[in-house]
This record gives C-alpha cells, sequence and structure tokens, in this order.
C-alpha cells in the first residue's frame, strides 16, 4: 500500500489528449465582436428604458411644488441676491430642489447653486 502511494506521488501524470491550438478566422473574430456589440447595445436600451419608467416616478417624487410659506420664503431668498439675479419662473412653479439650492446658497455663499439655478431656467442675471 505504501508503494502504491510513493509510485502515484512520483509518477507524472500523462496527458491524453494533446493541446490542439486551433487559429480563428479575421471574420469569425468580426462576427462575434459586432455579435456582442449588438447584446450589450439591446442590454444598454432596455435598461435605460427601465430607468426612463423608473425616472418618472422618483422625478415627480424629487420635484413637489411649494405649500405658500415656502413660497414666500423661497422669494425672501431670491430678494437677498436681488442685484445679480431675478426670478425668471413664476414663483408657483418653483421646486422643494429649487428651495434647497437657495438655501444652500444663503448658508454656504456658493455662486455655483445660483448658477444651478440659472441653467434650469429659475433664475435670470440683470
Amino acid at each position: 500500500m505504501l508503494k502504491g502511494i510513493i509510485e502515484k506521488l512520483f509518477k507524472t501524470p500523462q496527458s491524453n489528449s494533446p493541446q490542439q491550438n486551433q487559429s480563428i478566422s479575421q471574420a469569425e473574430v468580426e462576427s462575434i465582436v459586432e455579435a456582442k456589440l449588438k447584446e450589450h447595445a439591446a442590454s444598454l436600451e432596455n435598461s435605460q428604458t427601465e430607468q426612463l419608467s423608473h425616472g418618472r416616478g422618483t422625478s415627480l417624487e424629487e420635484d413637489y411644488t411649494l405649500s405658500a410659506k415656502q413660497i414666500e420664503y423661497a422669494l425672501s431668498l431670491i430678494e437677498k441676491v436681488k442685484d445679480e439675479f431675478e426670478l425668471a419662473i413664476e414663483p408657483s412653479l418653483l421646486t422643494i430642489k429649487d428651495l434647497n439650492r437657495l438655501i444652500a446658497y444663503n448658508r454656504y455663499k456658493n455662486k455655483g447653486t445660483l448658477v444651478n439655478l440659472v441653467k434650469k431656467g429659475v433664475l435670470a442675471r440683470k
């Protein structure tokens, strides 16, 4: 029994089938790559469609309209920057996102938040 174990340890394994190198033609490679690209594009389309269907619901949740008190507060914040900016939309169209940006500007004095509101069309430069 010990002799059998020693033989198994020192015996080199023999490969029954030699490895064969198969070459793939350029046309086959191109067709495989093209098929993979089409598959990837289709999966991207599906994921974008899925995101849009889910995105509509989330964008409605994010862009709540403001209450009367919130609109008054937002207008008071806009009043503080009236030298450079003016409200470009109706106050009733302001959203919570816009209010949060105005609050962020008021707190941190970061002009980038006002620039974002200008890009969105909420504020306009004088």
